[in-house]
């Protein structure tokens, strides 16, 4: 701020200070000269430019769920930057909205609030900056770049002459044109990140001469000392003006004084000459040893001092300095971490609505307790308000959180943050209700100990507790500004707990053999063989198998919320990484959990327990995307069946996500739940665009439906609830999994063991086709596959092949913990005998790989064998292969399968794609319609991989999905097109489709859901047949050999769907108003569309009576921006605010 700013700045307070009068005649002209006083641009006149990005009066449309559209005018708008409303108060009740500081001003004040934030939903982007003005008088302020502004109460006002300060003229300088400037994720990121690299690297120079762990707990004193000095807690800046000043210039001076310094600020003593020191016990300086440090170290240790402690982001921290104290971790100090936003995302479904939903009643009572505005209120009337809110905010400080896997404390610190701002907006409230602003220095606040953590890793258990501390001091001082907090600064509340959040045991040792030899297994390392050169398991690489005594489930804290990341390990991986006798130990002390379920799902199966039984209000959890699979799923689905009940009242069942182990990028899911029966919230990620500014986070777009959740984290047709046919029995199986390298090998090697010359081993060796090779180019692989040969038969008629496998397929067996792949260690590990039986005399097989982008089906010869990567169905009748490629089964696949991975690709699930699904009653002639075009869709496809080799499978279906949404293709495009013929392949698809709906005796207009529905209803029908005897068989001959029937044409199944109505059953009406209010807002929730109050009325036994109420529940709503109304005819319709959409 120059002297040229000052002086415009002082002309324009000048001009408007203590003005008063119609907003409406005042406003443009007032924000106009305050745009000439920041030096920015006038905003442009309305109609200039298209879409007017910048202008006053900004045209909004406000979509109705009814579909009535009504216009809108925002007072003063920027796209990208800023909203604001305006209004003008006055001296007196006459003049203006009101008398300013009268119950009636702060009314009108946060209506106009609420009137700004119903119109950011109607913009194409909400701005980051929301403010509604007094014209001549202040400023009310909201950041929002989350798209969040919080409630009235998390506003900052600003008066008119503070512009006068450097700092609020800056403020609004950026709002005005650089609100990123401003945007705290990505200032903290920044700073948060120059912090960990400079402690990673004071960390790596100084662990060659010191143990690990000391050197983490002195870099954890420095790190809250360099901390507490920026946010004045320690006098003077004294810790870096003694590293600039003495201990650079000495480094001999450093050790024995900043032992004294911490010794003083444990004790609350003397310091030298900066007299007495705040005392901050807590444990954290209660063993004040330092080490000695060169003068290189010391300079590295002043330039973290010099960093911006105030702005370090405690979310991200965390985890940045426990890579940067890990010597294994510390490579990935530069990787991706969580950003706070996806957090927030799990946080507020658990903790904050429910929270933030009491918060809407209680501003409600007081609203009614201070007459609505309309009056002023009476001291008996103040008195009332301030109880309830005190209530409230000592509920708040009661509330408990736990996260039983909590890292380096990233979810708690969040989630203290968030509840430190809903404290704030009450704390705010009662500022306005008391006219006296709030002080509250004592502990009696929402604070450390009230946020629970279990974290088996010491050294994040430590960073955690400090993060929590240094995110509730941040909050201290941003609302009490240099005030110090009462002491003890840091307190001892022990409420992280270093210990494994889900197997508790009295201890462990070394397991012993009935020889009473100390058990081992391979620890993993390959050596060279002597004989082959090539990588085998090093038999002398062991590690000791321990024996865990005693083991049985932990027991957890009591807590309000549960939310957490548990480790992410599948089922699969997790003997190799926690070893047999651990994992034998957790299923043993967790019966209920089923053995096929990953790591996560112990923290899962509990948390709904404690929830389920009252224990626990809410929870939340991140997992794999897996959970929606099958073996995965089956702890939801016990869960969401089990009495007492529980519901998923939030989910998302895909999001990108960051592994805190080594900063991979995953593919998780968002689960939340509670007690009792509740519909919930499923967001959808539909769009996800990178964002290459300092948070390297991605900016989502979503859809949100709001109803019953499924297990398999679906809304809609449950499709878990079908059962397996008979029918379907024994076709369908994954392929062939050899468990060991050496059974796969390239054509040359097949050749050098004898194929092509010995023709009794062409029947043991054969091309070998996984799902990569399906879709995309085949490796030519070949498997020796000797299932039924015994080893003396091998060793005498191929003692070629015996030499190779016992060189190489061996030593890699003889590691293997299972004693039959040891003992068969010639034979693949598992050679499918159900598919070798029903695949018994076909020419041909059907075969999918189980995970990929695409579903496409396609026949495979039966000399080529699959691997386990690929599903198969023992058909050789193209009528099969054509209702599997058919939009009825891909639909129904793709809705039950799941999906997986980080290319978050669909998963064929025979167990769950397969074996429920009803096939069409089809008559002869619509089964040969069916056969012909499964035999063109699959000749056409291997004629033109046959002419074009580098065509693959999967590019095909990416341009046929193109060419089904309609979007136009580039050059490129189109000469795949020629070349692949993939219009052809849709025209194919299209009639299979129609073939298969007839079939089916559907239309084929029908939507995804309704096939779904249809095909649900089906399974059921064709289920209580076969509980009667009835089993239409799929291949009779195979299935049932000498059994016939005759099919009966099923009824009840046709192309309109009927929506049940269920009539709504009359709720009795609460008697509190804060119940009232509760009750109406949840069933606007929970019925969609738009509600009149003698429809409300309606829907409540026995309160036609109370109609009055019902309306004042409803002003209420509005008033606190939950509902909008509009009015039609004379008639007044309310809806939910954030139906409100851009259209």
């Amino acid at each position: 701020m120059n002297e040229a700013d000052r002086t415009r700045v002082e002309t324009f307070i000048t001009r408007w200070e203590g003005s008063s009068g119609n907003e409406r005649a005042n406003y443009q002209l007032f924000f106009a000269e305050m745009s000439d006083a920041l030096g920015v641009d006038r905003p442009f006149d309305k109609g200039r430019i298209p879409n007017d990005p910048y202008c006053f009066d900004k045209d909004v449309k406000i979509f109705h769920p009814s579909g009535k559209i009504t216009p809108g005018f925002i007072d003063f708008h920027k796209a990208e930057h800023f909203l604001i409303e305006a209004k003008q108060g006055g001296t007196t009740g006459k003049k203006g909205t009101a008398k300013r500081g009268t119950n009636t001003y702060l009314r009108e004040m946060e209506k106009a609030f609420v009137q700004a934030v119903a119109y950011t939903r109607s913009l194409s982007s909400k701005p980051p900056f929301l403010l509604t003005c007094d014209i001549g008088d202040h400023f009310e302020l909201w950041m929002g770049f989350s798209g969040d502004y919080g409630g009235y109460g998390a506003r900052r006002e600003i008066g008119l002459t503070e512009l006068r300060k450097a700092d609020v003229f800056d403020l609004f300088v950026d709002i005005f044109s650089n609100p990123q400037q401003r945007n705290p994720e990505k200032i903290a990121a920044r700073v948060t990140r120059e912090v960990a690299a400079d402690l990673a690297e004071l960390a790596k120079g100084m662990e060659a001469n010191v143990d690990p762990q000391q050197v983490a707990q002195f870099l954890m004193r420095c790190i809250f000392t360099m901390f507490a000095e920026d946010v004045g807690l320690l006098k003077e800046h004294l810790f870096t003006k003694a590293l600039e000043t003495r201990w650079i210039l000495n480094p001999k001076m450093f050790k024995p004084e900043v032992e004294a310094l911490w010794e003083a600020m444990n004790e609350g003593t003397i310091f030298g000459f900066h007299g007495k020191l705040l005392r901050f016990n807590g444990g954290l300086f209660a063993d004040s040893g330092a080490f000695a440090l060169t003068k290189a170290q010391l300079q590295v240790l002043l330039q973290a001092a010099k960093r911006d402690w105030c702005n370090v982001e405690p979310a991200i921290f965390g985890t940045l300095l426990e890579r940067a104290l890990d010597t294994r971790e510390r490579s990935k100090l530069g990787a991706h971490y969580t950003p706070r936003s996806y957090v927030e995302r799990l946080v507020k479904p658990v903790v904050m609505e429910p929270l933030g939903d009491r918060w809407i009643a209680v501003q409600a009572e007081v609203k009614q307790l201070l007459n609505a505005g309309e009056a002023e209120p009476t001291a008996n009337q103040r008195k009332k308000a301030i109880a309830v809110l005190e209530a409230f905010l000592t509920e708040l400080q009661q509330v408990k959180i736990l996260d039983p896997a909590c890292g380096s404390g990233n979810f708690l610190y969040v989630t203290l943050d968030l509840l430190k701002g809903l404290e704030s907006e009450v704390l705010r409230r009662l500022e306005d209700v008391t006219g006296a602003a709030q002080l509250r220095l004592d502990i009696n606040q929402v604070n450390p100990s009230q946020f629970l953590g279990i974290e088996i890793n010491p050294r994040a258990a430590a960073i955690a507790d400090l993060v929590i501390w240094i995110g509730y001091l941040q909050w201290h001082f941003r609302r009490f500004g240099d005030l110090p907090p009462i002491e003890p600064v840091l307190r001892e509340y022990k409420n992280i707990e270093c210990r494994d959040a889900v197997l508790a045991y009295d201890g462990v040792e070394p397991d012993v053999d009935a020889a009473g030899k100390v058990r081992t297994r391979w620890g993993g390392r390959m050596i060279k063989s002597p004989v082959t050169g090539e990588d085998i398991p090093d038999p002398t690489d062991q590690v000791t198998i321990y024996r865990y005594l005693n083991p049985r489930a932990a027991v957890w804290p009591e807590a309000d919320y549960i939310v957490s990341n548990p480790p992410f390990i599948g089922s699969k991986r997790m003997r190799g990484i926690l070893g047999d006798t651990y994992v034998d130990a957790l299923q043993k002390a967790w019966s209920n959990v089923p053995q096929a379920s990953d790591y996560v799902m112990w923290w899962w199966n509990h948390s709904a327990d404690l929830t389920r039984n009252g224990s626990v209000k809410r929870f939340g959890m991140i997992t794999t995307n897996t959970i929606k699979q099958t073996f995965v799923r089956r702890v939801v689905e016990e869960k969401l069946k089990a009495q007492p009940s529980l519901s998923l009242i939030f989910a998302i069942p895909d999001h990108p996500w960051v592994d805190a182990t080594d900063g991979a990028a995953v593919r998780i899911a968002m689960t939340a739940g509670q007690h009792d029966k509740s519909l919930g919230k499923l967001m959808s990620v539909i769009q996800e665009l990178s964002d290459s500014d300092e948070t390297e986070d991605l900016v989502f777009q979503t859809i949100t439906e709001i109803g019953v959740i499924n297990s398999d984290l679906s809304i809609g047709t449950d499709i878990t609830s079908t059962k397996s046919l008979n029918s379907n029995k024994s076709l369908c199986s994954v392929g062939m999994k050899t468990i060991g390298s050496a059974f796969q090998i390239s054509r040359d090697r097949a050749i050098e063991l004898g194929l092509g010359r010995d023709e009794k081993l062409n029947n043991y060796i054969h091309p070998y086709l996984n799902g990569r090779d399906f879709v995309q180019t085949t490796r030519g692989i070949y498997v020796i596959d000797l299932f039924g040969v015994t080893l003396d038969k091998l060793k005498v008629e191929f003692p070629n092949l015996y030499q190779y496998l016992l060189d190489f397929a061996k030593p890699e067996r003889d590691q293997n913990r299972n004693k039959l792949f040891r003992d068969f260690w010639w034979i693949i590990g598992h050679p499918r005998p159900q598919f070798r039986e029903a695949t018994n005399g076909l020419r041909r097989y059907i075969a999918i790989p189980e995970t990929a982008k695409h579903q496409s089906f396609g026949f495979i010869e039966t000399d080529i064998v699959p691997d386990s990567t690929l599903v198969t169905f023992a058909f050789a009748d193209a009528y099969f292969l054509g209702v599997l490629s058919s939009r009825v089964h891909v639909t129904w696949s793709l809705a039950a399968g799941g999906r997986l991975g980080i290319g978050n690709d669909p998963r064929y699930n025979k167990t769950k794609c397969f074996a429920p699904f009803p096939f069409p009653d089809a008559t002869d002639t619509q089964k040969q319609t069916i056969r012909e075009l499964g035999e063109r869709l699959d000749s056409h496809r291997k004629r033109v991989q046959t002419t074009h080799p580098e065509v693959t499978i999967t590019g095909m279906y990416n341009l046929l999905e193109q060419l089904r949404k309609g979007e136009p293709l580039n050059d490129k495009d189109k000469a795949f097109n020629q070349k692949a013929l993939v219009s052809t392949l849709k025209q194919i698809h299209d009639e299979l489709d129609t073939a298969v709906f007839a079939a089916y005796g559907w239309e084929s207009t029908i939507t995804d859901d309704q096939i779904l529905e249809n095909l649900v209803t089906l399974n059921a029908q064709r289920a209580e047949e076969e509980r009667n005897g009835q089993i239409r068989w799929l291949r009779p001959d195979y299935q049932s050999p000498g059994e016939t029937y005759i099919q009966q044409t099923l009824e009840g199944i046709t192309t309109e769907t009927e929506t049940a109505i269920i009539p709504t059953e009359q709720q009795p009406f609460p008697k509190t108003f804060k119940e009232q209010l509760s009750a109406i807002r949840d069933l606007f929730r929970t019925q969609s569309g738009e509600w009149t109050a003698t429809q409300v009325t309606a829907n409540f036994k026995a309160a036609n009576r109370k109609q009055k109420v019902i309306l004042d529940c409803l002003e209420s709503l509005e008033d606190l921006g939950i509902l909008l109304s509009h009015d039609e005819g004379g008639v007044t319709f309310w809806h939910l605010a954030e139906v409100g959409n851009a259209g």
